[in-house]
């Protein structure tokens, strides 16, 4: 896994389409909520890398 200079793992998120929902994934093993808009799944996915 990439690493950054304090030797935390780089997330890498992407997003994620199930039938009428979009969710979003991260390679660590976080999923976020299913939702009807990829925006909302977006925002999730940045949230989380952000470390929020």
């Amino acid at each position: 896994m990439a690493q950054d200079e304090a030797g935390q793992r780089e997330h890498r998120t992407t997003t994620v389409e199930q039938g009428r929902f979009c969710l979003a994934r991260c390679d660590c093993g976080w999923r976020g909520p299913a939702r009807r808009a990829r925006s909302l799944a977006r925002t999730d996915a940045e949230a989380h890398a952000a470390g929020g």
